[in-house]
């Protein structure tokens, strides 16, 4: 009888590691130097130095029903969406993933290298520094894709769990005052300190991976920080992996567009929130997690948002720096971008914008929108899928503007107006952009099942 107990026991935790596959790799992304960064428009020099390195991971899931998907975090600034579709469709031609299956989701970290045509506004390379450029994103782009082809060739059997934590440095940064709204510190604003986990076992308990993520920019320092660097989630990953030796720590940035860290300043706060964050995931290690089951399901869809109105007028002004003592520079370049698009007849009046869902049975979802998508999305979200354990995340497969809320465009500030400057955008987008995209988001969500 005992024999019999112990054989009905072993095949029963063979069918439950059998349920998923999964698979892990890395590369280094690290830029030569001397080399620019991205993320302040103040810096007025490449990087010399490496404080850290900086890599690319990617996490590769396959359930036994057929279905698949890849996640790749990046310790950088962003993709432009040129450089995202190409990315994706190489990954489809030499891997065989359809695009709902593929998610990149980048830090965002303000230390790291100038990618591709990501927010060019706020450079100007002489010829030398364009092909450093060039060849550093043509490389980057080479290294995703097999990197992604390495996760998928680590495919073996898997369990997977999930589970839920907090930290706190996490601070909504639109002050008001008088004039308006301007970055700073707004203790009463909207923010989300959920650091959703999802853990990666071997059938004998060993870790493999874990996924972990949090809604914060990676602004700890400011632009007179001119080192490569992965600010906190460089920090936590390589904190989670030396007290895990042999698995693999992926960081995901959530809607953090309106979320800076505090304190913030000098590189021992990179380390205190790097800590915390870090033991926030081993406390959900350490506890208990909730099982997450096949069957794997994806969708994808681009939701075309509106920008608000434009006219060449406008822009002809702004290049000439019309009305205003001091030009600013930047604001004509981007004059110049518009410019462009008008006298090739095809004026920018919409921007696509990807929306994605990765949905494991019923136990998890997560819902990825690209952009720097501000806070109240996840929030709004998750009152809206109040069945789901869902996971919200911004900077997704492309960074190319902000997304405000609804509030924010009204309130105006760097986010809805400033920012798109530095992104080459023609300005704000129009006052239906939230309700453009839950359009969309609820469609995505329903083709990937959820509610099943």
């Amino acid at each position: 009888m005992k024999r019999i107990f112990l054989c009905v026991l072993a095949l029963a935790t063979s069918a439950c590691a059998a349920d998923f596959q999964a698979g892990v790799a890395r590369v280094n992304i690290t830029p030569p130097l001397p080399y620019w960064l991205s993320g302040y428009a103040s810096r007025t020099n490449p990087s010399t130095e490496v404080r850290h390195e900086l890599f690319a991971k990617a996490l590769a899931l396959a359930d036994d029903r057929g279905g698949k998907a890849v996640i790749v975090t990046a310790d950088i600034i962003g993709f432009s969406r040129e450089l995202s579709d190409s990315i994706a469709e190489r990954v489809a031609k030499q891997h065989g993933l359809q695009r709902s299956q593929l998610l990149f989701n980048f830090s965002h970290t303000h230390y790291g290298p100038v990618v591709g045509s990501n927010l060019s506004v706020m450079y100007i390379f002489d010829a030398a520094e364009k092909e450093r450029v060039v060849r550093y994103t043509s490389k980057l782009a080479d290294s995703v894709v097999a990197l992604v082809g390495a996760a998928l060739a680590d495919l073996a059997p898997a369990q997977l769990a999930c589970g839920h934590g907090a930290a706190g440095f996490a601070l909504n940064r639109r002050e008001k005052f008088n004039a308006g709204v301007k970055l700073g510190e707004n203790p009463t604003g909207p923010m989300d300190h959920d650091v959703p986990v999802l853990r990666i076992t071997a059938p004998d308990g060993k870790l493999r991976a874990v996924l972990f993520a949090y809604a914060c920019h990676g602004t700890t320092l400011s632009g007179k920080f001119n080192e490569v660097d992965g600010d906190f989630g460089g920090y936590a990953q390589r904190a989670l992996e030396q007290a895990h030796p042999g698995a693999t720590a992926l960081h995901m940035i959530l809607c953090a567009g309106d979320q800076n860290p505090k304190p913030r300043g000098e590189y021992e706060h990179v380390e205190q929130h790097g800590r915390e964050l870090a033991g926030a995931v081993e406390r959900v290690l350490s506890g208990g997690l909730k099982t997450v089951r096949p069957p794997i399901r994806t969708a994808h869809a681009i939701a075309q948002l509106d920008f608000a109105a434009h006219t060449r007028e406008q822009f002809e002004k702004e290049a000439a720096g019309v009305g205003v003592a001091k030009p600013d520079k930047f604001k004509q370049r981007r004059a110049r971008v518009m410019l462009a698009a008008y006298d090739q007849g095809q004026p920018v009046r919409q921007m696509p914008f990807q929306i994605q869902a990765l949905r494991f049975g019923t136990d998890l979802a997560l819902l990825a929108l690209s952009g720097e998508v501000v806070v109240e999305y996840a929030l709004r979200a998750k009152r809206e899928f109040p069945g789901e354990n869902l996971t919200v995340a911004g900077y997704c497969n492309d960074v190319s503007s902000y997304l405000p809320s609804q509030r924010v465009l009204r309130e105006g500030g760097y986010e809805p107006e400033t920012s798109m400057i530095y992104y080459g955008q023609p300005g704000p987008f129009s006052e239906k952009v939230e309700e453009q995209i839950f359009a969309v988001i609820h469609r995505v969500m329903k083709q990937a099942g959820a509610g099943k």
